[in-house]
């Protein structure tokens, strides 16, 4: 019964995953809000259209060429750098082929709005490792860099998208300007131990992994032969993400920022005293957060019971998220980190905007040179 419990609550986490994650935004092909194609302001729109390119930046270091910048001959743009929006477990580019289902929920077409229109979202294989998965957006990144003519990339990476935007820092520094993560278990989480503890049978772990592969076929985008669910629950695990951290671990050229959520009313305290203070962060220091309902039973095991509680966001504890400069906690859970579910209030009287927090992320990013 006790593991008829704890399969059945397995089991509600994935379902939270798939509900709340999302897709690309329609305009994923090329810069953000442009509908699909390139600006015709920008670096690529110009090329195209018989323009020069901007000079200046950085010197070409080598590259790939994909019917872009030739990066081995031309001269590499500066800052300002794309934006690239890395997703987290169980998250695609477009469920199921719709364009509409989005994981950071309308953020590029806010983002655009305010005149960021190099953003990216590219999807990697939903349910993976980050060494797998990290080799994914490194390719993806070179892709972009490919299109615009940049030198580099400006990474946010929410939940374990921030352990792949790592692994691409780690492996390919001179691609990556800065890399922010937000709400990424860098300490792991209690929950994978627990979910990995509970299926120890390989034979049950493949049964489960072949119907993944199966629904994933057809469901999300990036799915392929290597997908398994396991494999990241491995990685969350306290040995899994203690033999990560040790594997790839910081590059000095590479500067690396970290935020999170906490949830369930609380404002955080000590636990959430930030490395450095930031006013969007800090905008937000008197707000609650009523934890989502398909979060209560991973937000209260978490939490640790009466005594000394855990502040975290229902799937991640501040102490696990944080990593370089920690620059706070914001009032919301996993879900409303990245608008989810399809755009929700992220709870009675709590006035935090999620989209809004990545727009004045971005200009913070901006504003340190990136």
């Amino acid at each position: 019964l006790p593991s008829m419990r704890w399969m059945w609550i397995a089991s509600g986490l994935a379902l939270v995953w798939v509900s709340a994650c999302g897709g690309s935004d329609a305009a994923e092909e090329g810069y953000s809000g442009t509908g699909g194609g390139a600006s015709t302001g920008g670096v690529a729109g110009a090329a195209g259209a018989g323009g020069s390119l901007p000079t200046g930046g950085h010197s070409a270091v080598g590259g790939h060429q994909d019917g872009g910048v030739d990066a081995d001959s031309a001269v590499l743009l500066g800052p300002p750098y794309p934006v690239v929006l890395a997703h987290g477990f169980f998250g695609f580019e477009k469920f199921a082929g719709l364009d509409a289902i989005t994981y950071f929920y309308q953020v590029k077409q806010e983002l655009a709005a305010k005149g960021e229109l190099l953003v990216f979202t590219p999807a990697v294989d939903p349910f993976n490792d980050s060494t797998h998965r990290g080799a994914q957006l490194e390719a993806e990144i070179e892709k972009i860099l490919a299109k615009t003519g940049h030198g580099k990339v400006n990474l946010i990476g929410h939940s374990q998208g921030g352990l792949d935007a790592r692994v691409v820092a780690h492996e390919r520094p001179d691609l990556i300007a800065s890399v922010t993560t937000f709400a990424t278990p860098h300490g792991g989480t209690p929950i994978a131990d627990v979910l990995v503890g509970v299926v120890s049978d390989p034979g049950a772990k493949d049964v489960v992994d072949w119907l993944v592969k199966q629904i994933g076929y057809a469901l999300w985008d990036a799915a392929g032969k290597k997908t398994s669910i396991w494999k990241p629950l491995e990685l969350f695990s306290k040995a899994g993400i203690a033999a990560f951290n040790a594997q790839y671990t910081d590059r000095a050229a590479v500067r690396y920022w970290s935020l999170t959520g906490r949830s369930d009313f609380k404002l955080g305290g000590s636990e959430c005293k930030p490395d450095e203070s930031v006013p969007f962060v800090e905008k937000w220091k008197l707000e609650a957060d009523p934890v989502d309902a398909l979060l209560f039973a991973s937000e209260a095991y978490l939490d640790g019971g009466l005594g000394q509680p855990d502040v975290n966001d229902g799937l991640v504890r501040v102490k696990d998220a944080r990593w370089g400069t920690f620059l706070g906690c914001v009032p919301a859970d996993h879900l409303d980190e990245v608008g989810q579910l399809f755009g929700d209030s992220p709870g009675i009287g709590n006035q935090f905007k999620h989209k809004e927090l990545y727009v004045e992320l971005v200009k913070y990013l901006r504003a340190q040179g990136f």
